[in-house]
């Protein structure tokens, strides 16, 4: 059997991941440019772009288009765990913490498409849009459907953007006694507002989500849209 040669990518994932975990490249910082960098470690770019991927692929850095590559917070990875647990995902799978939620919402007619993924004809449907915000940038977006019945048997003041906001983002949870989640993976988001962009749009996971309660029908539909570059989606695995 011919033995393998270590292939030379892999010691320059040990010596950055080595340099991370020394401080020397601390959570939150930017890595030197790819140039700057493969110099300093005496590399061709292709070897340390090999290297960047492995350290992308397990968490440790993450890339931000046209920005450059930074160190993601371990503190913040370990809390994307335990997708399998009932609470909002988009807090448990995006490596950024958010400045701000905006919340938008409109009326719409029920529709062949509400109808089946809140199953049960409904007066009205509330469409909800969330846009999640770091400093000037969009980083992450979510859309909800919600019955008028149940927005009436909860007692939502759909005017009332604080309390709102936060049934959607932690107390529904709280209420909700079990619920669904597919994922996917997409290049397309389609944005109410037009002049919206979404960073690392073309390159998105997908989390549908049903929450449901007692009854047979679920609260709400939520689709959770976070671009690759942020995303931790990690399943705890048991016997």
């Amino acid at each position: 059997m011919n033995k393998l040669k270590r292939p030379l990518y892999i010691n320059v994932y040990d010596e950055l991941l080595l340099q991370i975990t020394k401080g020397e490249y601390p959570p939150g910082s930017r890595l030197p440019s790819e140039p700057e960098l493969a110099s300093k470690l005496g590399v061709s770019r292709s070897t340390l772009r090999q290297a960047l991927v492995l350290l992308q692929d397990d968490g440790i850095v993450r890339n931000e288009r046209g920005k450059g590559n930074f160190v993601i917070d371990i503190a913040h990875k370990q809390d994307s765990i335990q997708l399998e647990r009932l609470s909002n995902p988009m807090h448990k799978c995006h490596t950024q913490a958010f400045d701000r939620i905006d919340v938008h919402y409109r009326l719409d007619e029920d529709t062949n498409h509400t109808r089946q993924v809140l199953k049960r004809d409904s007066s009205t449907v509330v469409a909800l849009e969330r846009l999640y915000r770091k400093g000037k940038d969009l980083l992450a977006y979510g859309f909800t459907f919600m019955s008028m019945e149940v927005v009436k048997s909860l007692s939502l003041d759909l005017h009332d953007e604080d309390k709102l906001l936060d049934f959607l983002e932690s107390q529904v949870y709280i209420q909700a006694t079990h619920g669904e989640m597919e994922i996917k993976f997409t290049h397309t988001v389609n944005l109410a507002d037009t002049k919206e962009i979404l960073l690392g749009e073309e390159e998105c996971f997908l989390l549908l989500e049903s929450l449901y309660g007692e009854e047979e029908y679920p609260i709400m539909y939520n689709k959770f849209y976070i671009p690759q570059q942020f995303a931790k989606l990690k399943l705890n695995i048991t016997n």
